[in-house]
């Protein structure tokens, strides 16, 4: 067999193994990729400097019908900051506040879906993001979960992310205008955070100006980072039962970028990014900084960074940024 498709086999079934219980009630199995050479890049954010907004959003959420090659249907779920009572909650097609916001796709863990994730997904939103977050055909919640279908979701974030900025330019859209269309970041949990690097190395999509790794690893999407400098910024916890903390800073530690890994030593594979707390306090602060210094260029919002992570004692942040 030739030694290509021999280690392409191999990638699969550890990707089948490493991530078949990646949904938050799966039981425990893990599995620590390969290191492979590392690429070399200029370090840099991509977002030239300037201010991310200081007021708290109200949240507009809507649905976009979305379907790949006629046989990969992929709903996607906006939440967007609205116009209306500043920290309200999530509302259906409430209109969008003014201004030019950026765009942060999210990808959803195995057995999962996006509204799993409204807690901090709204948050983000009501920081000045628009996020997009695709139900991928094969590993939500309502399909019959297939593992390796994780390899195809990078093409299928990449297509979203092509909707979802052509809605800026889309006569009666109402998020016409209103996307940064040159500030974009890339974000995923577990089986998403597999998608999510794989966006930043075998499927490099340019247009990403950094990423956002919850609980993810590099298995079956190599660890080779390449193309232009895209700051990442990884979240872990050193009790995850499923993809353990060593796999993901493995895979952290092959970033040749700016990074920054949130490490939470209580932390479990994602409890804390479901269910409102202090854990999701401290995930979503230094989160939103992070994609206020990357995608806005604020500065101010980088300097925060390190007490947002050290709130509470949860948590602690390997700083390289």
């Amino acid at each position: 067999m030739p030694r290509r498709r021999t280690a392409a086999l191999v990638a699969t079934t550890l990707l089948t193994v490493g991530l078949a219980a990646c949904s938050t009630d799966a039981a425990p199995t893990t599995r620590s990729p390969a290191a492979e050479p590392s690429a070399t890049a200029t370090p840099g954010p991509g977002a030239p400097r300037g201010r991310a907004p200081e007021q708290t959003f109200a949240v507009g959420v809507r649905q976009l019908p979305l379907n790949r090659d006629g046989d990969r249907p992929l709903p996607v779920t906006l939440w967007y900051p609205a116009r209306g009572e500043a920290g309200g909650t999530a509302e259906r097609s409430a209109p969008v506040a003014g201004g030019r916001f950026p765009v942060v796709v999210f990808s959803h863990g195995l057995g999962a879906r996006p509204a799993d994730y409204a807690a901090l997904l709204t948050r983000w939103a009501a920081a000045g993001f628009v996020v997009a977050a695709p139900t991928f055909p094969h590993t939500s919640r309502a399909a019959q979960v297939n593992p390796l279908d994780v390899l195809n979701q990078p093409a299928d974030v990449s297509y979203v992310l092509t909707e979802v900025l052509g809605l800026d330019e889309r006569a009666g859209d109402p998020l016409r205008g209103r996307l940064a269309t040159d500030r974009v970041a890339a974000t995923g949990h577990s089986a998403g955070g597999v998608t999510t690097i794989g966006l930043f190395t075998l499927d490099r999509d340019e247009r990403l100006d950094a990423g956002v790794v919850l609980a993810g690893t590099a298995l079956g999407v190599g660890s080779t980072f390449a193309g232009t400098a895209a700051p990442q910024l990884f979240v872990h916890g050193e009790l995850d039962e499923v993809v353990d903390y060593a796999s993901g800073r493995a895979a952290y530690d092959r970033v040749p970028w700016p990074k920054a890994i949130l490490s939470l030593p209580r932390g479990d594979h994602g409890r804390a990014l479901l269910s409102d707390g202090a854990s999701l306090r401290v995930v979503s602060d230094t989160t939103i900084e992070f994609l206020r210094w990357s995608l806005y260029g604020d500065e101010a919002a980088r300097g925060r960074l390190p007490a947002d992570a050290a709130r509470g004692g949860l948590a602690t942040l390997d700083d390289r940024l």
